[in-house]
């Protein structure tokens, strides 16, 4: 866990790839904000109402080529801290209205814009938070050679219900073979999962899905030293990595 880059080139896989993804992303992205733009409103009025200002959380996450972009999505939590000004935990600021935005994914709505500034693709590996990067081998990390994704393979089969080695091997299939029906799929299958079968994105007993750091140091793949150490080094790397408060 040594590297700080990510040194394979990707090369498209086809046609599709290389010539029409980006376009139809940009399409999907455009005709769901205007067509959804009522629902947009309405989480939006809603957020406002029931968690206040700001509507929208922004954060920063590793993209194509590991650049770093900001994430958008719908708040879910409050901002509740304690006597000393730290946030609470996050099962106490996740309010019911935020599971339920959760459970159907329409927090991340507002994500459409990242799709249409370049940042993300329709489907992609999840961005994560950017000091994970430093938790990632560089194989794992070739996930990066590709857009970010609103969905991806991961998402589709088991999201949070399987370990980070499983969601990795997932971003690594996707990437050796993007085709058009394969995204068709995955795109399909999102939908039936977080409208039907309501999958949400916690662990267990968790209000949120476990850090990449936070699931080696309790599996032992790293101890608490060298845990330490990457930690220190993901501030010293990246100018924000710890803007991972939940939101």
């Amino acid at each position: 866990m040594t590297d700080t880059t990510v040194h394979t080139k990707h090369k498209p896989y086809g046609p599709y790839e290389k010539y029409f993804k980006r376009p139809l992303d940009m399409v999907c992205a455009l005709l769901a904000m205007v067509v959804f733009c009522w629902l947009y409103a309405l989480v939006a009025v809603l957020v406002r109402v029931k968690l206040g200002n700001p509507v929208l959380f922004t954060q920063p996450r590793p993209g194509k080529d590991e650049k770093i972009f900001k994430l958008y999505k719908f708040r879910t939590m409050t901002d509740e801290r304690d006597e000393n000004g730290e946030l609470l935990p996050d099962e106490v600021r996740l309010t019911k209205f935020g599971k339920l935005l959760r459970s159907t994914s329409l927090d991340e709505m507002p994500e459409a814009i990242n799709i249409l500034k370049g940042d993300m693709s329709v489907v992609g590996p999840r961005p994560q938070l950017v000091r994970d990067m430093v938790f990632m081998t560089p194989e794992q990390r070739r996930r990066h050679c590709v857009r970010q994704g609103l969905t991806g393979m991961a998402q589709v089969n088991g999201r949070n219900g399987i370990g980070w080695e499983e969601r990795f091997a997932w971003d690594l299939k996707y990437v050796e073979k993007i085709t058009f029906l394969g995204d068709v799929k995955i795109v399909c299958r999102t939908v039936l999962k977080a409208f039907v079968r309501q999958e949400g994105i916690t662990e267990g007993d968790m209000a949120t899905s476990q850090d990449l750091g936070d699931y080696l140091l309790q599996r032992g793949a790293v101890d608490q030293a060298e845990y330490d150490s990457l930690m220190c080094r993901a501030r010293e790397m990246y100018p924000r990595p710890n803007a991972a408060v939940r939101s």
